[in-house]
């Protein structure tokens, strides 16, 4: 499963296609808007009425397919080698795949779409106390489980194929199961462009709802008029800042925004749950949850069918696909900085941990409007959701004390929701248009930090984004049946995997690690005396090659192709099963810290030198095996060589 040598980071028959097709669809947005908006409106008129059910039912077979994955016996699986350790802590990701996900999104919304259902619910009477659960019903069934499960589907196929298989990260590893090496041809090419095309639209549209937000934030706080050229401005300020955090890299830009904006959210959850009616909040976040719970199977496959209602077509079906049609820019921004995590740990991080603290802030924000509007007369909160959703955050922040500092602090976050979805986007569009590589030269970054910009204040001139909007999301319909097949295809991996796993189990023959009886205390002296570099490196170039040299002779004399690479600081052996799995076998030196016993006296401990020593651990294909072979004799390497390409066999033997 190793892709093509590839000598330039920049793949041309994406980045070239891609480049024209959104040109393309971006002067006829613009010179042709109200033609755009007709043809791509039927598009999902026609969507709507004919295929609601295949978006309501491809969404509830991926949230039980996410939750199965999580729950099963392949929940243990890594997404990396069986050595991996993830590349960030717990909160750093939770962060950074919070602000990826729904950052602009809860902003926009948290105040706006409880209050729309609570004034126009979709079947018990405005106004009432009715009206109140349903609108909160319905707002966590749109951001809760089924989102998540969206996007952690895409990011969970992506990481596996591409951690665990050494395939591209991008959107075309989903299909290898079934196409193989043609991923690498046309047909992979085709699925990254249209991943590159829905990216950009998609970031460009939520960017063109951020820069209105931010508009209305700045019109309360200091007077500034609500404009298209203001908000022009602010996209290219906005832009300028992203330009300089995805020069910066994953590690410094998105990370530390993403952690500084996580810490704001929760400031301002907290600002707002205390100084509102916070036991009235509680109660509520838990009678709402346990409302969307009970009914979630209910509202899953709720098609309105015997209502005759196109309320569906106007929220549930437009939800699901602008889900879709995010899920391969967020998805594949959440598998790039998921590697080393468990399957099951990437299931209760990117499903539970961001579904919980979204409805939390749906509860908090909507739960307090709509009581503004229902115990203080509020009528002007209603008012503003119906005529500028955008300022409806901000009017609502105006009941509360110290109102400008709470709008302030919304006002960053939206800035910087708005900065980490523009340079995460340009870092995923970077990746599909780069073999899925992330080393690339800083000036493609930047085009892509620009074009998302610029398509943004292009569309937003032009009156072209609701068009734009509209196309992004009828884009969604064939992107889930690729989803649906990309399911299968993780699920028959996942298969391969756990026979592999079963096949480690199998012995057919005790292993002795050496060919004379005393050899355990030389094992032994090798243990308790922890070895330093020099020590396993000969141990590599005097024990293992040598064993190694002699089963790749013998496997030669039956005709079977073996072959031994070695670098710096590790030596592989691979035998080639032609259309079948090969059979790796690696020797890796690994440094570790010595554990305090083994200092050699008290005022070691105290000392500031490093005490380090290094193991020779076996690495199989699937990644690190956790054991070390340093001071086996040769005779026990070969021995230990000859049993894993038993198991290996067993493995293939199981496949078949």
């Amino acid at each position: 499963m190793q892709s093509p040598n590839l000598s330039s980071p920049l793949n041309k028959k994406v980045f070239v296609p891609a480049s024209c097709a959104i040109v393309a669809l971006l002067l006829f947005a613009v010179f042709a808007p109200e033609l755009a908006d007709r043809l791509f409106q039927s598009a999902q008129s026609a969507i709507v009425l004919n295929g609601s059910w295949f978006y309501v039912l491809s969404v509830a077979i991926i949230l039980v397919a996410v939750i199965y994955l999580g729950l099963s016996r392949y929940g243990s699986i890594r997404l990396g080698p069986d050595h991996a350790l993830p590349d960030y802590s717990l909160l750093t990701w939770l962060s950074m795949l919070f602000a990826a996900g729904m950052g602009i999104g809860l902003m926009f919304f948290g105040v706006a779409e409880p209050v729309m259902h609570y004034l126009s619910p979709p079947s018990a009477q405005a106004g009432t106390v009715e009206a109140v659960r349903e609108a909160m019903k319905t707002t966590f069934f749109h951001w809760g489980l089924h989102a998540w499960a969206i996007y952690a589907i895409v990011a969970l196929v992506l990481a596996y194929f591409s951690f665990r298989h050494n395939l591209p990260l991008t959107l075309r590893s989903s299909l290898f199961p079934f196409i193989g090496n043609r991923i690498y041809g046309w047909t992979g090419h085709t699925v990254d462009i249209f991943a590159v095309i829905s990216t950009i639209f998609g970031v460009a549209t939520s960017l063109g709802l951020g820069a209105s937000q931010i508009n209305s934030g700045l019109s309360y706080l200091f007077g500034l008029e609500v404009s298209a050229f203001n908000q022009i401005l602010l996209m290219t300020a906005i832009i300028a800042i992203a330009i300089v955090s995805v020069v910066s890299g994953l590690d410094k830009g998105i990370r530390r925004l993403s952690e500084a904006n996580m810490i704001m959210a929760v400031a301002l959850l907290i600002f707002v749950l205390v100084l509102g009616p916070t036991v009235f909040l509680l109660q509520a976040y838990l009678q709402n949850t346990g409302a969307y719970l009970s009914d979630i199977i209910r509202n899953t496959f709720n098609l309105f069918t015997y209502e005759k209602s196109d309320w569906i077509g106007g929220w549930t079906i437009f939800y699901w696909g602008w889900w879709l049609a995010w899920a391969p820019f967020v998805g594949l921004f959440i598998a790039r900085i998921s590697r080393g995590r468990t399957i099951r740990e990437f299931v209760m991080g990117v499903l539970l941990i961001p579904t919980a603290f979204t409805l939390l802030w749906m509860t908090v924000f909507g739960n307090s409007a709509i009581e503004l509007i229902i115990e203080q007369q509020k009528t002007g909160l209603s008012n503003m959701v119906n005529e500028d959703a955008s300022a409806a955050l901000f009017l609502f922040l105006e009941s509360f004390p110290l109102n400008e500092l709470l709008s302030g602090i919304a006002i960053a976050m939206v800035v910087i929701f708005f900065v980490t979805s523009c340079d995460s986007g340009a870092m995923v569009v970077d990746m599909l248009c780069s073999h899925g590589r992330n080393d690339t030269p800083v000036w493609q970054r930047i085009y892509w930090a620009l074009g998302v910009g610029i398509v943004a204040a292009i569309l937003l001139a032009a009156g072209g984004l609701t068009a734009l909007q509209t196309m992004t999301i009828a884009s969604a319909l064939p992107f889930a049946l690729i989803l649906l097949l990309s399911i299968l295809g993780l699920m028959k991996a996942l298969r391969v995997d756990e026979y592999k796993r079963e096949a480690q189990l199998f012995n057919s023959a005790p292993i002795y690690p050496s060919e004379h009886e005393q050899a355990w205390q030389e094992r032994l002296q090798t243990i308790v005396d922890f070895p330093n570099k020099l020590a396993v490196q000969n141990y590599l170039e005097k024990i293992v090659k040598p064993a190694f040299d002699s089963v790749v002779k013998e496997f030669r004399k039956h005709n079977i192709v073996a072959h031994i690479e070695q670098k710096k600081d590790w030596i592989e052996l691979t035998v080639e099963h032609g259309e079948e799995q090969d059979f790796v076998y690696g020797v890796h030196r690994r440094k570790y810290v010595q554990p305090e016993y083994a200092y050699a006296d008290e005022q070691a401990l105290d000392s500031d030198d490093e005490h380090i020593y290094y193991r020779a651990e076996v690495h199989l294909s699937e990644g690190g095996q956790d054991y070390d072979i340093m001071g086996w004799s040769k005779l026990a390497v070969i021995n230990d060589v000859v049993d894993q390409y038993h198991k290996h066999q067993h493995f293939l033997h199981l496949l078949r």
